[in-house]
C-alpha cells in the first residue's frame, strides 16, 4: 500500500497572464530591430508582411465600411416604410369612414 501518494500536496501552479492587447503587440513590433529574427525569417520565405497585411486590413476595413453604410440604408428605409405604412393604414380608415357614409345616404 502506497500512503506517501495520498499525503502529497498538490502544488498551484500560477495563473496565465492575459494574452497582450493589440496596442502591446503593435507596440512591440513597431520597437522590434530591423534584425530581429522574425522579420529576416518573412524576408527569407519572401513574404513581404506589411503589404499583405495592410491590404487585408484595408479590405476589412472597407467590408465594414460598407456594411455600416448599408446598414444606416436599412434603417433609414425601415422608417421611411413604417411613415408609408401608418399613412395608408390611416388613408383605408378614411376611406372605410367615406364607404359607410356613401351608403348610409343611399339607404
Amino acid at each position: 500500500m502506497n500512503l506517501g501518494s495520498k499525503n502529497k500536496k498538490r502544488v498551484v501552479l500560477p495563473s496565465r497572464p492575459d494574452p497582450p492587447t493589440v496596442d502591446q503587440i503593435l507596440e512591440d513590433i513597431n520597437r522590434a530591430a530591423p534584425s530581429d529574427p522574425v522579420f529576416s525569417l518573412l524576408e527569407q520565405t519572401g513574404q513581404d508582411w506589411t503589404r499583405s497585411s495592410d491590404s487585408e486590413v484595408d479590405l476589412k476595413f472597407q467590408q465594414c465600411r460598407r456594411y455600416l453604410e448599408l446598414n444606416e440604408q436599412l434603417q433609414e428605409a425601415r422608417g421611411q416604410l413604417l411613415r408609408q405604412r401608418e399613412e395608408l393604414r390611416a388613408a383605408g380608415e378614411q376611406l372605410d369612414r367615406d364607404v359607410a357614409k356613401v351608403k348610409g345616404h343611399l339607404l
